[in-house]
């Protein structure tokens, strides 16, 4: 993948702190997308569970 659309997604855990720091890979369209952070749901193996996902640096 290239580094300069590479984006870092970090988990924020489940309700309980689970799975808190579980990192996911990703890319961004950073013409279009430039100030905005990304935050999803993904599945995170740690906690067997969706949990959100933010950017990070």
């Amino acid at each position: 993948m290239s580094q300069t659309n590479l984006i870092k997604l970090v988990s924020v855990g489940d309700a309980q702190g689970v799975g808190k720091g579980h990192t996911y890979y990703t890319r961004k369209n950073k013409k279009k997308l430039a100030e905005k952070k990304f935050s999803f749901k993904k599945f995170n193996p740690i906690a067997r569970a969706h949990t959100l996902y933010k950017e990070k640096k």
